[in-house]
């Protein structure tokens, strides 16, 4: 597999922030929060699909284009706070349990922070097998997966030892491609869960997950960044906010009469593509 083809396009000037030999303009973030607000709860890969698009951009994998990557995940995870506040910041029974589901990914994320960001983020080849083979075992999956049609379908019914082994499910996902929802989901689905309950526990598990890795890395990063970059994380972090609002009333509304094989089969797909038409 060849490496992603970089495809170079014309934007408005006065509009571009530098990050060393590469620019970033304010147009190219806000397709990048597009698509980080659009696939960041879909079990797709938004971390893959942010790597895949910088790409296409021809931006290079820089410290700052990979920090960018991970900021703008603020906007998604603030319109699951939006949304689901009550659940998140009254229940003390459910937050105490994303707690405990969070504590996994915590220890080994902190424990592999320098390890991922400089050898898997920004690593297309990873990215690419990442997708291929979690499309597969996605489809595969529901297609031997008998959801149980009885449980309630309620957050109350996760147990805190689910809710740690969801936490362990998660934590797969620190490899690019592989999508923390499609872990989390799946994870929650092979314990017995319903599928809408699954699915907003791992909108909640989100949240903390996204703002410790967010924080770490904006905390050993924010002194290297110029005003300019400043703007472009802003514009990122405001379009995957609202994209993300309606990626969630999606996913909500398309698990009521849908399985996940059809994005088992647009991964690979995506994959087949680039593989195809996106290497020289």
């Amino acid at each position: 597999m060849g490496k992603l083809q970089n495809y170079k396009t014309l934007w408005p000037k006065g509009t571009v922030s530098c990050i060393g030999s590469v620019m970033i303009d304010l147009l190219q973030a806000a397709i990048l929060g597009i698509v980080e607000g659009i696939t960041e709860f879909l079990p797709i890969s938004s971390t893959g699909h942010l790597i895949l698009t910088t790409h296409l951009l021809g931006i290079a994998q820089t410290e700052f284009a990979k920090t960018f990557e991970i900021a703008i995940q603020l906007g998604a995870i603030l319109s699951v706070v939006v949304l689901y506040w009550r659940r998140l910041f009254i229940d003390r029974d459910v937050f105490k349990k994303v707690v405990v589901a969070f504590l996994p990914t915590a220890v080994l994320g902190f424990g592999f922070y320098k390890l991922i960001k400089k050898f898997l983020l920004g690593n297309s080849s990873v990215v690419l097998w990442s997708l291929f083979l979690g499309g597969v075992f996605l489809i595969i999956f529901e297609l031997i997966h008998k959801e149980n049609k009885d449980g309630d379908n309620d957050l109350s019914t996760i147990s805190y030892k689910q809710s740690f082994l969801i936490g362990i499910f998660q934590s797969i996902a620190m490899v690019p491609g592989v999508s923390r929802s499609a872990a989390t989901i799946i994870g929650g689905l092979s314990l017995g869960l319903k599928r809408r309950v699954v699915v907003e526990f791992s909108f909640l598990l989100a949240v903390p997950t996204m703002l410790a890795a967010t924080g770490l890395d904006m905390m050993k990063n924010f002194h290297t960044f110029s005003s300019a970059q400043f703007d472009s994380l802003l514009v990122g972090f405001v379009i995957s906010f609202i994209s993300a609002m309606l990626g969630i009333k999606f996913l909500i509304a398309f698990i009521r009469n849908h399985s996940f094989v059809l994005f088992g089969i647009y991964r690979i797909i995506l994959v087949i593509f680039f593989w195809f038409f996106g290497g020289n």
